[in-house]
């Protein structure tokens, strides 16, 4: 039996070899190009090491699908380095990693820096409808309007060789990768235990970030016991690209008071020490109230045997349906229907969609036949929904409804068409 190892990530450094090692790691979409504009200054300091998520920038596509993943990969790289332990500045995606850095793996990061951030980006649904997108009509969709999510308009008028440059970047990614990328924002979640983070973190934001804006910036500094905020004037999500000089002088400023290795006579870093400092913000910031510490979260530890079923069950029925179906169907729920939406819960999603036998798309493809044959259009609406977040291409239900046809009658699978058709013109026209 041969032995699985986990996908080393494509990287590069930069500054002088024997100093201690800082990381920058990028956004969905990106590349490690997006940080060309604060390496001259950081490397004067740090040995600054760069990476690519799996599938960008010609890195070899190996699709990580959650966060987890991801950052044992980056750690599996750096294993193979001889880095122990760092400095960690993330955008977006790669601030995910951070936080998952600095929640699991605590005694490998010395200082924490989290751009465009959140504990949780947007809803599940978003990201995997993004995914539904990309898998039928390829990237081009989501690369056209990158830089309407990235950059302020104005800044996206006057710099049009940038704007194409971040269009250009997206569309040569890689679209598995970029869909399981997706997959792991949809899934990722730490809003409960950013009290447990306990590095000296900043949290960098643009004011105009409309992805993950300030509102998500102060739910982080709120969360993590010894976090301080900044707030960059006139940029939005990519902004360490918009706003580099500020980006580079507050991530200079911090990573130089937050995080002070102490070095023997051999010349090898003997401690990290992070004595408190002061908020730092970009000028001219927005005023910010003073936000108060939290305790950590107290987390109850699991029982012994064999997890709920339902707990299981909700996971699965939300990641398949998504949340806005999940949320409806149990908010309806009353004394008369309740008891059938926790037996749907427990036993069809908790007990048989949980069941290693078969994957979730050939699950799809069983369930849109048995609707079918059924005649149950109402509930073949929302699977059809479901089998695209699955996998299953559009074409591909096609085929199975034709197969239905064949068994179930052409009646049944008429009507299935035209229902079928409907949703799938619903889930993968582009978002304007």
């Amino acid at each position: 039996m041969s032995e699985t190892t986990t996908p080393a990530l494509q990287y590069r450094f930069d500054g002088p070899e024997d100093a201690p090692v800082l990381i920058l790691g990028p956004s969905l979409g990106t590349t490690w190009h997006m940080w060309d504009r604060q390496v001259p200054e950081l490397a004067k300091q740090w040995r600054v090491f760069r990476f690519d998520l799996p599938g960008h920038g010609g890195a070899p596509a190996h699709p990580a699908g959650s966060v987890a993943d991801l950052t044992a990969r980056l750690l599996a790289t750096l294993d193979g380095l001889g880095v122990q332990r760092f400095g960690y500045a993330g955008c977006a995606l790669g601030g995910a990693v951070g936080a998952e850095l600095a929640l699991r793996h605590p005694e490998r990061l010395a200082s924490l820096a989290l751009i465009a951030a959140s504990p949780r980006f947007g809803t599940a649904d978003e990201f995997r409808q993004r995914g539904v997108i990309v898998r039928t009509n390829g990237l081009d969709p989501i690369a056209r309007t990158s830089p309407e999510r990235w950059f302020t308009g104005g800044f996206a008028a006057a710099q049009p060789a940038i704007t194409e440059w971040a269009v250009q970047m997206v569309r040569t990614t890689d679209p598995g990768c970029y869909i399981a990328a997706c997959e792991a924002l949809a899934a990722f979640d730490v809003r409960a235990e950013l009290g447990r983070i306990g590095v000296p973190t900043l949290v960098l934001v643009g004011s105009d970030d409309q992805v993950t804006g300030p509102a998500e910036a102060r739910t982080l500094v709120a969360g993590i016991p010894d976090a301080r905020l900044a707030v960059v004037p006139g940029a939005s999500h990519l902004v360490p690209v918009e706003q580099p000089a500020a980006v580079t002088d507050l991530l200079v400023r911090h990573f130089s008071t937050a995080w002070q290795p102490a070095f023997d006579a051999t010349g090898q870093m003997a401690a990290i020490v992070a004595p408190p400092v002061k908020p730092v913000l970009a000028a001219p910031p927005p005023p910010i109230a003073p936000v108060a510490e939290i305790a950590p979260a107290v987390v109850p530890a699991e029982p012994a045997g064999r997890p709920d079923p339902y707990d299981v069950g909700i996971k699965i029925r939300r990641e398949v349906l998504g949340d806005a179906h999940v949320d409806r169907a149990l908010a309806t729920a009353d004394d008369f229907s309740g008891d059938f939406q926790e037996f749907v819960t427990r036993y069809a999603w908790g007990e048989i969609w949980d069941r290693p036998g078969l994957d979730r798309r050939m699950r799809s493809c069983v369930t849109l036949t048995a609707l079918v044959a059924g005649g149950h259009l109402e509930e073949l609406a929302f699977h059809t929904r479901a089998a695209l977040r699955n996998g299953l291409t559009p074409a591909e239900i096609k085929e199975v409804l034709l197969h239905a046809a064949v068994y179930c009658g052409v009646p049944a699978a008429n009507s299935a068409f035209k229902v079928a058709q409907q949703i799938i013109r619903e889930e993968t026209t582009p978002q304007e």
